[in-house]
């Protein structure tokens, strides 16, 4: 399997394999401290039960990385396709999971062009104010400047601004992909 990074298309989807791999040989590794123990001694209080017990603790952990990243899965493979050929210039990042105290919020792609993001997400369940506030803070807390922070759920509206800023891009041809990596960072770092 060959490994994504954290912002490519089709993450989440690897993401959620690795994580459920990961879980499965945990608890397959605590059953099997047990069994011994159990085989070894003829009854379960034994030091290899508080062992196989400590051993859940990772386990469980795993566990939640699971049942957190389940509900969601890698942005479709046309929607990638059309982003890539409307803005080929233009930094991109997929499949992210941004987290707040109050939200989870599910982005499939977001488009940075110098200081300028836009974002889209097709669950309705996202408050688009709440989430480009959201970003709007963490840039400010980082000491990144913006001009425009801006997400959609509207499809169509948010890959013809991502065409416009492509348009803007190569026409300026201004070197801005140092400042659209920082930006980008901070989008990983605050996902999932």
């Amino acid at each position: 399997m060959k490994k994504i990074q954290k912002g490519e298309s089709g993450y989440l989807d690897y993401k959620k394999k690795i994580e459920i791999l990961r879980t499965t040989i945990y608890f397959i590794i605590v059953a099997i401290i047990f069994a011994i123990g159990y085989i070894e001694t003829g009854i379960r209080l034994n030091t290899m039960t508080v062992i196989a017990v400590l051993g859940c603790l990772p386990s469980a952990k795993a566990l939640v990385g699971v049942i957190a990243r389940m509900p969601y899965s890698s942005t479709s493979q046309k929607i990638v396709q059309e982003v890539n050929e409307k803005a080929p210039h233009i930094t991109k990042v997929y499949d992210l999971i941004l987290t707040t105290r109050e939200a989870i919020m599910p982005v499939e792609c977001i488009v940075i062009s110098g200081e300028t993001i836009f974002g889209y997400t097709s669950n309705q369940k996202v408050n688009l104010e709440h989430l480009s506030k959201h970003i709007k803070e963490m840039m400010s807390q980082n000491n990144l400047s913006y001009s425009t922070i801006k997400f959609f759920h509207n499809y169509q509206a948010f890959l013809s601004r991502a065409e416009g800023l492509e348009s803007i891009a190569v026409v300026e041809k201004l070197d801005t992909k140092e400042l659209e990596q920082q930006r980008k960072n901070l989008l990983l770092q605050l996902s999932m």
